[in-house]
């Protein structure tokens, strides 16, 4: 019986999966950018729109997961000052990024405009909320100045966020 490795596995797996991400190609991608990964439509007519924040070069860097923590709570509360048609802000398993979802809302200028706004804010942030053991469920786990710092860094490279493929 042959054993096989993580990377031998993971080469074997080609069909398409039921995950857009999944089958999206991460050796393709030019982080940081905002793509625009899948709409689903409900039986009522809803739209959500489910987009792709990438923060970090897939395999090539991740955020540090308190910092990362500490984002996705500051965003996820925030980016709702600047939308009412904010469904979910989540990170990536990957530590690469985040997911954010919109219900009935396809504006594309208008989602980059919206988290520029939010991600200023949080480098203006004095703390992170819900950072406690009532609300949170890993509460040791933040660290705001790590937050902040990632927002810097995404927001440096704005012009770029339109760009999801390298050359």
């Amino acid at each position: 019986m042959k054993i096989f490795y993580i990377k031998e596995l993971c080469a074997l797996q080609k069909e398409k999966t039921n995950v857009e991400s999944f089958d999206l190609d991460h050796t393709k991608v030019k982080a940081p950018y905002v793509r625009l990964a899948g709409v689903k439509t409900g039986k009522n007519g809803d739209e959500v729109y489910k987009y792709d924040i990438r923060f970090k070069q897939p395999n090539k860097a991740h955020m540090e997961m308190p910092a990362l923590h500490s984002l996705e709570h500051l965003s996820a509360d925030i980016i709702r000052n600047h939308s009412d048609h904010i469904v979910d802000f989540s990170p990536m398993g990957c530590q690469t990024g985040f997911y954010v979802s919109l219900i009935n809302h396809n504006n594309y200028q208008d989602l980059l405009n919206i988290l520029e706004k939010t991600f200023t804010d949080v480098t203006k942030a004095t703390a992170v909320p819900a950072c406690n053991e009532v609300q949170c469920g890993w509460a040791a786990s933040h660290n705001l100045e790590g937050a902040q710092a990632l927002a810097k860094e995404f927001l440096a490279k704005r012009d770029e966020w339109h760009i999801v493929f390298a050359e």
